[in-house]
């Protein structure tokens, strides 16, 4: 018999076991309430791999009693599925985990549907596509849908903590010293990623050999050989790896391409692309912006072609992004001009919808509408007409301030000014 891994063994049989998810599986919080009610619907899970979309159908599972069942939406076939339902209607109840659910093809899907709709199957999909876009509107229509966040630091050291205390599942029976900067680095170069500290952590323990006193001890560079990727600082709180991104940051924004590419090569040999991936879309839109708008679009795809082709060789799309970020014009426009309008929302300064601009689709809104005479604006030339958008409270408000750094928010900004001037006359 195979010997599953640290991550498998220690799944969460129950919910007060998961660790992290508290906005789902919390006192209080949406699953933690359907399971305490004893009333539970199908649902999606999505999110980024390896944060605890299998560990909380588990939970739920172990929670409730209920039989519980894993299949793959791909790997699986029909016969696997009818195979679930034939238990269902015996027991009564079946909690089925249906890994890539977002590839679920027709003929499993018209299997399903029925068997869903009766509550005999109840189906957790986990994915890590945007439901909203991958999966089917027959599945998505009869399934709540709820968003995963990735795992702090906090909440995978905990769990590696557990591991190495449970005797029964865990690393228990090993007297392990697991030096404080090989914790952290499991924990923060894992990118949120639990199973893959966990069975990195597993792997340095028994690939370790014990000392005279018979401990284990499991230093940054063996976790750094365990988990494949190098540390980028050996600080005890795991900041380097957060000072080394807002460095990342302010060299783009501060046009100095040497330092941008010098600390981007430090996240590349700590094999970090999600947060490479994660802060160059946000520069391209935070610090670039309205400046070179299409700096955004080749962020993205040359995202897109490292993730495709992977490191090393990731690192030429890479850098051909941040050269262009570093030295495209700057403008921070619209991230201040978002930034101010939900100042005024938060500080409640919001009020009623001009009537004319109210949804039309419901009984009194369109007499009211056909009554003020709401005007189209592509029936004007420009495509532009004065009339009231804003609240009353807010006519004067003025959110977006152009920063003439580039012919195109030149351009815009003009258009914008014009518009103001037209409503000003």
């Amino acid at each position: 018999m195979a010997i599953q891994p640290l991550a498998y063994r220690m799944r969460p049989k129950s919910l007060d076991d998961i660790v992290g998810q508290t906005h789902l599986v919390g006192k209080d919080k949406i699953i933690y309430r359907m399971v305490k009610a004893k009333q539970l619907s199908s649902m999606i899970l999505y999110g980024p791999p390896g944060i605890g979309k299998t560990s909380i159908a588990s939970a739920i599972a172990g929670s409730t009693k209920y039989a519980f069942r894993m299949l793959n939406a791909v790997t699986n076939n029909k016969k696997d599925l009818e195979i679930v339902a034939a238990e269902a209607k015996m027991s009564g109840t079946v909690i089925l985990l249906l890994d890539e659910v977002h590839r679920l093809d027709k003929p499993k899907q018209d299997f399903l549907l029925p068997h869903l709709e009766s509550g005999q199957i109840i189906l957790i999909g986990a994915t890590t596509s945007n439901p909203y876009i991958a999966i089917n509107p027959a599945i998505r229509s009869r399934t709540q849908i709820f968003e995963l966040k990735p795992l702090s630091v906090e909440d995978i050291e905990l769990t590696m903590e557990r591991a190495l205390a449970d005797s029964e599942r865990g690393l228990g029976t090993y007297d392990v010293v697991l030096d404080s900067d090989a914790k952290t680095h499991l924990a923060t170069a894992s990118n949120g990623d639990v199973r893959s500290a966990l069975n990195a952590l597993e792997l340095a323990v028994i690939s370790s050999e014990p000392d005279d006193d018979g401990k284990v001890h499991v230093t940054i560079e063996v976790a750094e050989e365990c988990l494949q990727r190098k540390s980028l600082a050996h600080d005890k709180d795991g900041d380097a790896h957060y000072d080394v991104l807002s460095a990342f940051q302010k060299s783009v924004r501060g046009s100095d391409v040497n330092a941008a590419l010098h600390y981007m090569g430090r996240l590349i040999e700590a094999g970090d692309l999600v947060s490479i991936s994660r802060r160059l879309l946000v520069m391209a839109y935070e610090d670039v912006g309205l400046a070179n708008p299409q700096a955004a679009t080749h962020t993205l795809s040359a995202i897109q072609t490292a993730e495709k082709i992977g490191f090393p060789e990731a690192r030429i799309p890479l850098a051909n992004a941040v050269i262009e970020l570093c030295l495209s014009p700057k403008s921070n426009s619209a991230i201040s001009a978002i930034d101010a309008a939900l100042a005024d929302i938060r500080a409640g300064k919001s009020g009623e919808v001009p009537d004319h601009l109210r949804d039309g689709h419901y009984s009194g809104a369109k007499e009211l509408g056909r009554a003020l005479d709401y005007k189209y604006p592509h029936s004007y030339e420009n495509a532009w007409v004065d009339q009231q958008y804003l609240p009353d409270r807010l006519l004067k408000a003025k959110y977006y301030e152009p920063k003439l750094t580039s012919k195109y928010e030149q351009t815009i900004a003009g258009v914008y000014e014009k518009i103001n001037s037209n409503k000003s006359e």
